[in-house]
């Protein structure tokens, strides 16, 4: 049976790419695409329930999963939209501060929600494997990450970039708060050996570029994963959706779960 999709922000890069993957693919049903008003045109491409109101859309298409890569404020609003009607949602957005990623923790408790700042097979996979690398080259190999992204992009660090630095500072036992360093200029001394170091560059048009580099006496390595296509990420959150069908409230659910 073919899993029921809403697509939220149907017009944007994500959102689009998304829609029309849905729209092709005979697993998935694209029941409606939302955007805000006076954007809608141009979504009767879809011939399907095109709204400026995600409430209509649930009540219409109760067993849907919401797909939801917008901004922090409007994806709040989805998972609220969703709790008092019922909804199950996906949500690629980034750019949460630590309250608003509360919020989504607290609501998943009474409804079915996953997050993930990047919904790519591949750097899900490198989470897995990072704290292995951590553990086995030791403390003396200090940790860096770059990312690079399209000019268009609003946040910084990516919350890609986020994720993988999270992901090396709990391997190593230390709080990324008290150890990240997310900008470098002028005289500042040697770096410590307890530095994550987390640098942005944006320009062009590059979907997304991410190095992890452990740099250490007398060699390093680095783990490059570059996205070629916003299809990557699209065909994971239509992975995620349809896993997600299937799951009850309970926890904030992630990609991890999906692979799993």
């Amino acid at each position: 049976m073919a899993t029921e999709i809403i697509v939220l922000g149907a017009k944007g890069r994500m959102g689009s790419t998304i829609a029309r993957l849905a729209d092709n693919d005979p697993d998935y049903a694209l029941c409606a695409v939302i955007e805000r008003e006076g954007n809608t045109d141009g979504l009767e491409v879809y011939s399907t329930f095109v709204s400026t109101n995600l409430q209509d859309a649930l009540l219409k298409y109760p067993s849907a999963v919401v797909i939801d890569f917008t901004v922090p404020k409007v994806s709040l609003d989805t998972v609220k939209c969703c709790k008092e009607v019922g909804g199950k949602a996906v949500i690629g957005t980034t750019g949460f501060s630590s309250e608003e990623l509360s919020y989504l923790k607290e609501n998943s408790k009474d409804i079915s929600l996953l997050w993930a700042p990047n919904m790519s097979v591949g750097i899900n996979v490198l989470l897995k494997i990072l704290p292995q690398l951590v553990k086995i080259l030791g403390e003396k190999y200090d940790l860096e990450i770059s990312e690079i992204h399209h000019k268009f992009k609003k946040d910084a660090p990516s919350g890609t970039a986020l994720k993988l630095a999270q992901c090396l500072a709990e391997a190593r036992g230390v709080d990324l708060d008290k150890v990240g360093k997310f900008c470098r200029h002028g005289i500042i001394g040697e770096r410590s050996s307890e530095e994550i170091g987390v640098q942005t560059l944006r320009g062009g048009d590059v979907v997304g570029d991410h190095t992890v580099y452990f740099l250490g006496p007398g060699e390093r390595i680095e783990i490059t994963h570059r996205a070629h296509s916003r299809e990557t990420f699209a065909q994971g959150a239509l992975r995620a959706a349809k896993w997600l069908a299937h799951q009850k409230p309970g926890k904030l659910y992630s990609m991890s779960d999906v692979l799993n």
